[in-house]
């Protein structure tokens, strides 16, 4: 019955359209037809229910860059935030000021040195650019005036011509801009899964994963109202610890607005207004978990970092540091010699699996796939591919690190007494309370 009725309002919504404006009814007549997918993904969304149509959206100045005739009215084939911000003004800003805005700088950075120089212009541009974003270029020879080269493309950091930063439907796909599509987790894993940062996996892993996947039919995804304990409570998402409202915070597109590290670099770091930002994050835990509960995880959370920064991440990195100030690379090119590739999946790939499992509450991602993969590699693969130098500086540093810092001392040490030290509680005082000695 529900259904019906919605398809009558839809009808009676169309009829209203087509007689109301002849631009919009153009399109509408001749998308029906030549792209019917498209045209009934529209029809269908909260959009058409609006009597927003496609020039509403697509309808561009002559001057823009990238402005076409076409049937008799100016569009551009490319929708983006400023066109967007004219209806959505808030969320438009709140990803302007986001991190994910600035994605798809990082590939007109020396970060897309490896893809580009290793792999090849194209790998970069099928594989990095479709999720971190490119800069669409112009082509006045194109039907469309876009570039072949830089379009297709929704990368959530995409640069516009029109000089915003962003791909709304990197999210709300196109061209049904579904809410209950965007707050699922699968709308956020084109791009967070994979080696270097499996935020897909570990969510599948961890216990709000299984409980989203197997009590899918109870989130109430389709409610206009998404408040988390309100309108929903049985697990939480991607875009619920992330994005969604609760009963004390608004729905940000801002996705740094509560995350207190930047597990992302080599050596994790606090955010600008961590204390702030972790307090967001908590306030979203403690709709369904005591605040003991919450405190502990993210001590727990915290501690764990500072074992990968303290123990493994500052080593690495000051190892590689005395190694090319001496410049006992081989070879000049980065990326050019064995120990530099070891050293970038220590941190890129293992240490930030790692640190995403721990964030995430997916065990196996923090140890199997991540901190015992950072340990293995860094004592059985860096440590000897700098020995292989033979320099005095880079031999030194290796030998007080091993026989000086208690927390490698091990190596040194017979299993019997190391046992016993773990059956004591004599060798926890070496770590903890990490995060407290490193503040």
């Amino acid at each position: 019955m529900r259904q019906s009725v919605l398809v009558i309002l839809l009808l009676l919504n169309f009829i209203a359209l087509l007689s109301a404006d002849d631009e919009a009814a153009q399109c509408l007549v001749c998308h029906q037809e030549t792209t019917p997918g498209l045209y009934l993904q529209w029809y269908e969304s909260p959009h058409a229910m609006s009597e927003i149509t496609c020039i509403d959206c697509h309808g561009a100045d002559p001057s823009d860059p990238d402005a076409f005739l076409h049937e008799d009215s100016y569009i551009a084939t490319l929708v983006t935030p400023g066109d967007c911000g004219v209806c959505h003004e808030q969320e438009a800003e709140e990803v302007g000021n986001s991190y994910h805005a600035t994605a798809g700088m990082i590939l007109e950075s020396a970060d897309a040195y490896l893809a580009n120089v290793a792999g090849g212009h194209q790998a970069m541009v099928t594989g990095c650019e479709s999720c971190h974003g490119a800069r669409v270029e112009i082509d006045p020879d194109s039907p469309n005036k876009l570039a072949a080269t830089s379009w297709p493309n929704s990368g959530i950091g995409r640069i516009n011509p029109d000089g915003t930063k962003g791909s709304c439907n990197a999210c709300h796909m196109r061209h049904g801009f579904s809410k209950a599509q965007a707050r699922q987790p699968e709308a956020c894993s084109k791009c967070h899964l994979g080696p270097d940062h499996p935020q897909k996996e570990v969510y599948e892993e961890s216990k709000h994963g299984n409980t989203y996947y197997t009590n899918v039919d109870k989130m109430n995804l389709d409610s206009y109202s998404w408040v988390v304990g309100e309108d929903y409570y049985i697990a939480p998402t991607c875009a619920t610890c992330h994005m969604t409202a609760t009963s004390d915070q608004p729905t940000t597109h801002d996705v740094g607005q509560r995350l207190k590290w930047t597990l992302r670099p080599p050596i994790s770091k606090f955010k600008d207004d961590h204390e702030t930002k972790r307090e967001n994050m908590a306030d979203v835990c403690q709709t369904c978990h005591a605040g003991t509960f919450v405190d502990g995880h993210f001590h727990q959370f915290d501690a764990f970092v500072e074992l990968y920064n303290i123990k493994f991440a500052r080593p690495a990195t000051d190892l590689m540091k005395i190694v090319r100030e001496n410049k006992l690379l081989e070879r000049e090119a980065a990326f050019g010699n064995e120990i530099e590739w070891i050293y970038w999946e220590l941190w890129h790939h293992e240490g930030r699996r790692a640190r995403h499992g721990v964030a995430m509450a997916g065990p196996d991602y923090a140890w199997w796939h991540g901190l015992y993969d950072v340990a293995h590699n860094f004592y059985f693969e860096l440590l000897p591919a700098a020995r292989e130098l033979h320099h005095p500086e880079v031999d030194k540093f290796i030998d007080n690190l091993l026989s000086s810092d208690p927390m490698h001392q091990w190596l040194g040490q017979n299993t019997k007494d190391l046992k016993q030290a773990i059956k004591t509680g004599s060798i926890r005082d070496i770590y903890n309370p990490l995060y407290e000695a490193d503040k």
